[in-house]
């Protein structure tokens, strides 16, 4: 190549970069693109409202509980020994 091809060739690349700037920062960059609503989520608290009694009744036997009938005369059941 000739030394003016390299000048020319470096100069169409320096004006299309320039072009590609300008028309990115158009397209791409705009105030109104970079605003985005967003949603505002309510902080967690730790309080903890009582649960409505006609779903919750606080009479009922705890399901947590351990209840043992009667002695278990068996301490390890899964051993596969009987007593």
């Amino acid at each position: 190549m000739k030394q003016k091809d390299i000048a020319l060739i470096a100069i169409i690349v320096l004006i299309s970069a320039i072009f590609s700037l300008i028309v990115s920062k158009a397209i791409f960059a705009s105030p109104k693109n970079r605003q985005q609503p967003v949603e505002v989520v309510q902080p967690i608290t730790a309080d903890f409202p009582q649960p409505d009694s006609k779903y919750f009744n606080d009479k009922a036997i705890d399901p947590t509980r351990t209840i043992t009938i009667g002695q278990n005369a068996n301490p390890d059941p899964f051993s596969g020994s009987k007593p």
